[in-house]
């Protein structure tokens, strides 16, 4: 891909009306009087009682806000200092959360619940301070299956009823997002992701190169990585993410329950920083240029500024012959449809949670979510920020295999899967 990079055609239209759309209610809010827009930030007792904030992250594209609210100093707006922390695996993210050595992470939304159910490591109350990002994963598969007739989920399962041996996928956490997205799409292929195949934990950055000496036939992981198999040559895509949920929710800015109480106008401040430079990003082609230039740096994602800027511009190449314009690539605003913090989005790992076993009885799914995620928090950060906040903190989509999420039923929909654990 050239280094001038571009949205062909109706998708850079369509792209740009709404950056227009974005930025023109961002003037009009500016219209609004100082007095009345800051009454949400008053100063001296709404005050941040923490000014400076280690927040970690691990080198995916989705990092993007966090990184972004501190080079661009949208932290410094809300009279705060952000400090990007790159860390080497979603574990260790966990026990630096769990812990105290990170005030706040870009997280895996699953992981936030398995430290709050103790699932998989030390149990500990967690927050959801709001969703950083929606869609923009994917799952790869490797060049050798597609030797083999591999293309989408059906032709692997034909291969794997064809040729028997051990099939290896990796995640990047037992509880988190890329593992409940590649047990669902493999379920909803008729392959059982803990009886027909072997599941692996490989952090993010290394899953090329596993990839590449053979360890394993297939990953599910965040983007650049998948892009980047295809640019190594040594897998393609299979499906994105997007396809199995559209507009799915992803990464969280997270952080402990105890964080929150004890500083709570600092985590109010927090959200609006990173909620600022979401809405930068996704504000215009240009914006989205520069930040994919700040990321590739070898202090955040490390890798070539086009393997990132490719699929964040909704370019994409599934590297067997297929190029296309999706409209549902990865977006940090939306005006601000991306950045609630929706209780079924979190009940909804916790039914995945409980398909698969990691939970081992049901639970009080609507409870949990609500003690969780800081929809109080939010608000506020989001009026600071002038951010639309969405009336219904419940939200309904079809997932890939026909079968309707809207939370009503949360017990009910994890026990109804025919491929399950528990």
């Amino acid at each position: 891909m050239s280094s001038k990079a571009h949205i062909p055609g109706t998708g850079r239209r369509r792209f740009l009306k709404r950056a227009s759309v974005t930025v023109g209610a961002a003037a009009i809010m500016n219209l609004v009087p100082a007095a009345v827009r800051s009454a949400a930030w008053a100063a001296g007792s709404d005050a941040p009682e923490k000014k400076e904030f280690k927040i970690g992250f691990i080198p995916l594209t989705d990092c993007s806000s966090v990184v972004m609210a501190a080079v661009m100093e949208f932290d410094k707006k809300y009279g705060i200092k952000i400090i990007p922390s790159k860390e080497s695996s979603w574990a260790s993210v966990r026990d630096k959360l769990v812990n105290g050595e990170l005030d706040a992470a870009h997280v895996l939304y699953g992981l936030v619940y398995g430290v709050q159910m103790g699932v998989g490591g030390p149990k500990k109350d967690m927050a959801v301070l709001m969703n950083l990002n929606h869609n923009g994963q994917a799952i790869t598969l490797s060049s050798k299956l597609h030797e083999k007739g591999v293309k989408d989920g059906a032709s692997l399962k034909a291969l794997i009823d064809r040729e028997k041996r051990e099939y290896t996928f990796a995640h990047t956490f037992p509880t988190g997002t890329h593992a409940m997205w590649i047990y669902y799409w493999l379920a909803a292929n008729g392959i059982n992701p803990f009886v027909d195949v072997k599941t692996i934990t490989v952090p993010p950055p290394q899953m090329v190169a596993n990839m590449r000496v053979g360890n394993m036939d297939g990953f599910c992981v965040g983007e650049p990585w998948n892009n980047r198999a295809i640019v190594d040559k040594i897998g393609f895509t299979a499906i994105t993410t997007q396809e199995i949920w559209k507009d799915h929710p992803e990464k969280v800015l997270g952080t402990t329950a105890e964080f929150v109480q004890k500083y709570p106008n600092s985590a109010r401040a927090m959200t609006a920083a990173v909620l600022e430079a979401g809405r930068w990003i996704d504000s215009s082609l240009s914006n989205r240029q520069k930040t994919a230039e700040t990321v590739a740096d070898k202090s955040y994602v490390n890798t070539d500024r086009d393997v990132i800027l490719a699929r964040m511009l909704g370019r994409y190449d599934n590297g067997i012959g297929k190029t296309w314009d999706d409209p549902n690539y990865m977006k940090f605003f939306n005006d601000g449809a991306v950045n609630f913090p929706y209780l079924s989005d979190g009940m909804w790992f916790l039914t995945q949670h409980r398909r698969w076993g990691l939970l081992k009885e049901d639970v009080d799914y609507l409870a949990l979510a609500k003690k969780v995620n800081r929809i109080d928090v939010y608000k506020e950060a989001a009026a600071m920020a002038k951010t639309n906040v969405p009336k219904d903190p419940m939200r309904s989509a079809k997932l890939i295999d026909g079968v309707v999420w809207d939370g009503k039923d949360p017990k009910k929909y994890a026990g109804a899967f025919k491929i399950k654990v528990a």
